[in-house]
């Protein structure tokens, strides 16, 4: 194709630019065709002739005509002669060019495959975690009767959404509790778009955990690998997956912030230890959601954020796994946690500072309850309206109380049906009292 190609310039660029006709002058410049001496007969070589007004063509068809004696030179045709000959060769090689070349153009483009796009090794990782973990991410939305003011009808208004993933092939749904508060009912939307009702089988409000059910195919339902948040360390790669603001299935990445924090339950104010902090963004929508370690198991749920604009600010807390897994098994097997309670209302801790003293103010102990059986006392008026402090509870079992969360921690560590030694301050004077620890009442 090339060789065809090169020729049908050649002759063009002879043939189609030479003069266009035989009146010209002794010093035009043409172009000799003669066989060359050193070479093979089949090579022809070019040189200018500038003494004639011809071309020297060779053929064994035209007879000899050389004035010089050269056996080898040919008859001197004239340019006008020769002309349509030369244009129909060249035309014909054009032809034959094209022809030649078409194919081998359709060839080359049925071969055609774009460039693929190249991706680091570490890129890579992430887009097979995302693409492997989002099957098992779930759309949760949190709906809320209401009633219309003008026709008086009864409508499902969506108050809230977040986050939620799979927790076993018999269609448990892992949230947490303050996505579902308050709802009248609940529609959880798997990766496949399809949606489902969904009933609460459980939860936490301490822990900030609960765990719904949905009776989808189990072919549609992808449990999350679940993994251990024991061994983590600061600064290992953190991803988390959810649907911030509605977006449907976000991955944020990052790194832990740090471990062992503490926060606050947004329903109840219990605290929550071992907190894991992360930098991944985290916004509103991704609560409850899974966070993943590299490997793509899960070692936390997105919780909570410390943000004064409600955006995430780079600081993103997850409740751990090891204790997520714990509370799920009790609300999948017994549709409530039993942790044990003292059965006391206690005073705020910036008000016990305001008195001077250190421990837990207790402000009711109601005579039902562990407290009022054991005798703490509650803080009352008397007879004249003045207020008198009740108990103020300074350990448990020997460990320092300070506050209300050194209280909850001694407590998280104890089980239902427990004996402890609980020292209070009683006026100017400490006692001990033994209470026995009963299993928190049910909640609706």
């Amino acid at each position: 194709m090339a060789t065809t190609t090169s020729c049908s310039l050649l002759l063009s660029t002879l043939f189609l630019h030479s003069p266009p006709s035989p009146q010209l002058s002794n010093s035009s410049s043409f172009f000799n065709l003669s066989p060359s001496r050193s070479s093979p007969p089949t090579s022809i070589s070019l040189h200018p002739i500038r003494s004639k007004r011809y071309f020297r063509i060779f053929s064994s068809k035209l007879p000899l005509n050389d004035n010089n004696g050269d056996d080898d030179a040919l008859l001197l045709t004239p340019f006008s002669a020769v002309k349509p000959f030369l244009l129909l060769c060249t035309s014909f090689a054009l032809s034959f060019s094209l022809f030649a070349a078409s194919p081998a153009v359709e060839s080359a483009s049925a071969f055609v495959v774009s460039t693929p796009r190249k991706l680091q090794t570490d890129e890579l990782a992430t887009v097979r975690l995302f693409q492997e973990n989002t099957p098992s991410v779930v759309y949760i939305t949190n709906l809320a009767v209401r009633q219309d003011a003008f026709t008086l009808d009864v409508l499902e208004v969506p108050q809230g959404s977040g986050s939620g993933f799979v927790w076993d092939k018999q269609g448990h749904i892992v949230t947490n509790y303050h996505v579902i508060r308050g709802a009248s009912d609940l529609r959880v939307t798997l990766a496949d778009q399809s949606t489902f009702d969904a009933k609460v089988v459980g939860f936490d409000q301490d822990k900030d955990v609960a765990v719904l059910r949905i009776d989808a195919p189990k072919d549609k339902l992808r449990p999350i690998p679940v993994g251990v948040s024991a061994d983590l360390l600061v600064g290992q790669k953190v991803f988390a997956i959810g649907n911030p603001f509605g977006l449907d299935h976000t991955l944020t990445t990052g790194v832990i912030s740090g471990l062992r924090r503490e926060i606050s339950s947004a329903a109840t104010g219990r605290p929550i230890q071992d907190v894991i902090q992360t930098d991944a963004a985290i916004n509103p929508g991704n609560s409850g959601g899974p966070l993943l370690d590299s490997s793509g198991t899960l070692i936390g749920i997105n919780t909570a954020i410390y943000s004064p604009s409600g955006a995430s600010s780079g600081v993103g807390f997850s409740i751990p796994v090891d204790t997520v897994g714990g509370i799920v098994d009790q609300l999948v097997r017994f549709g409530k946690v039993t942790r044990p309670i003292l059965g006391i209302k206690f005073a705020p801790d910036q008000s016990v500072e305001q008195l001077g003293v250190s421990g837990v103010l207790v402000l009711d102990a109601p005579p039902s309850g562990p407290a009022g059986k054991a005798g703490l006392q509650s803080t009352k008026r008397d007879g004249y309206g003045r207020l008198v402090l009740g108990d103020i509870i300074t350990s448990v079992n020997g460990t320092k109380v300070s506050n209300g969360s050194d209280l909850y921690r001694i407590l998280d560590q104890c089980k239902v049906g427990d004996e402890v030694t609980v020292e209070v301050l009683r006026g100017d004077h400490k006692e001990k009292i033994s209470v026995t620890l009963e299993p928190k009442p049910d909640e609706s």
